[in-house]
């Protein structure tokens, strides 16, 4: 089903589709697809699946408005939208995450591999609502947390493709600011805070000392104390930086912050990870989207009356808070040696939380067997940032831009999404 615009303020109407899978009882998932802006068959461009992190962040809303989608919250044309090169497919997942909803609290999702599942059942019933796109060329491109998922997404929607469960034409990944190995990012906090002259080597020694109590922790196998030591760290890091944002170092910490969520914040004990959580979420779910997406995009979605977007995104995070601190490196390694999927990494030089160092530290930690001819591999110069390629594998570094590359550094984005989808 199409459905026609009645909310854009002085823009022509989108080309659209939207609708929920029941990926398994209670369990609703929620996609919103808008066709490519092409005078030509947009079938014949790519389909791209945006999946946000979090996780609980709404790739309908967030990724939709505030980053890649045709418009932003005010309603506003965005000229570096996505629809330009390739037909948009948002999806609002893990299940409770955005539109997306559960009945009951069983159905939430309580690792990557259920997540991978959910999401490749989804696919399914969306090919057979949509056959004319089985044979588009299809990415996945994500953000943070949406990175672990999308790895594990690609490992079961190859197999699946393998095993004739699902016809698709696969292509690739490409994985922006991702929590691929969460130990990676928070040891390498402490340099990079350093080093950017936020904090002096005496708080550098503290924040190194507080990341190898992770490290302890997830060798010991306690993923979930691993996740509160997480939390405790990036309290005890905002205590002592200033204040900067995580996702962009040159924002302070409430910059764009939801007043829904900043109220639930000071209900919150402040050293609760719960609290922590709700922080990050906030991020995702500022003022205007709230007010956009629980209003004229609901009624214009037809979203059932009882959802609130965002609403059960805190017990999204909470189900998976025992694999949130997990690595997926061996995932992307396995992608790399045994399909013929394009694998991406791509980091903004201004992310705290998925640091640039931290992602270059398992990137060359990879058992890839082409590792050392990538690392050699000539580094080549783009507008807004550089890149290298080797067989599958490319790495894009992005000048000026944080944890949100599509917003702080939208032409580049853009740019990037050409270059990956045409080569």
């Amino acid at each position: 089903m199409v459905l026609k615009s009645k909310v854009f303020n002085k823009v022509e109407a989108y080309k659209e589709a939207s609708g929920y899978v029941s990926v398994r009882p209670g369990a609703h998932m929620f996609w919103w697809l808008f066709y490519a802006n092409s005078s030509n068959n947009s079938n014949a461009l790519p389909l791209v699946i945006w999946l946000q992190g979090g996780p609980g962040a709404s790739s309908t809303g967030y990724g939709n408005f505030n980053e890649i989608g045709p418009q932003d919250s005010g309603l506003k044309v965005r000229n570096t939208s996505w629809i330009k090169y390739a037909n948009l497919l948002f999806i609002d997942n893990p299940v409770g995450t955005g539109f997306s909803y559960v009945d009951n609290s069983r159905a939430y999702t309580k690792d990557n591999t259920e997540i991978a599942k959910d999401l490749v059942t989804l696919m399914k019933e969306f090919y057979k609502k949509s056959p004319e796109f089985e044979s588009t060329p299809l990415y996945i491109f994500c953000e943070s947390y949406g990175g672990k998922m999308t790895v594990g997404f690609a490992k079961e929607l190859h197999r699946a493709i393998q095993d004739k469960e699902i016809k698709a034409n696969f292509k690739g990944i490409a994985l922006g600011d991702s929590w691929i190995s969460p130990i990676d990012s928070v040891s390498t906090w402490g340099q990079y805070l350093y080093t950017l002259s936020y904090i002096d080597r005496h708080q550098k020694s503290e924040i190194d000392a507080k990341a190898e109590e992770i490290r302890t922790s997830l060798k010991n196998g306690e993923y979930e104390e691993a996740t509160n030591e997480w939390g405790s760290l990036e309290m005890f890091v905002s205590s002592i930086d200033g204040g900067i944002d995580w996702y962009n170092v040159l924002y302070g910490s409430n910059n764009q912050l939801s007043t829904r969520y900043l109220n639930q914040m000071k209900s919150l004990n402040k050293t609760t990870l719960s609290s922590n959580i709700v922080k990050h979420l906030a991020k995702y779910h500022n003022d205007d989207l709230d007010a956009l997406m629980n209003g004229p995009i609901k009624t214009k979605l037809k979203i059932p009356a009882n959802v609130t977007w965002g609403g059960q995104s805190n017990d999204v995070f909470d189900h998976l808070s025992a694999d949130f601190m997990r690595d997926v490196v061996s995932d992307v390694d396995y992608l790399l040696a045994n399909t013929d999927l394009k694998v991406v990494v791509y980091t903004g030089q201004l992310d705290l939380i998925v640091d640039t160092l931290g992602t270059l530290n398992w990137v060359h930690s990879l058992q890839w067997p082409d590792l050392k001819n990538f690392e050699i591999a000539n580094r080549e110069e783009m507008s807004g940032g550089y890149f290298k390629t080797y067989k599958n594998f490319s790495l894009y570094w992005i000048i000026k831009a944080g944890h949100m590359v599509p917003t702080d550094a939208g032409n580049t984005a853009l740019a990037m999404l050409h270059k990956i989808i045409q080569s």
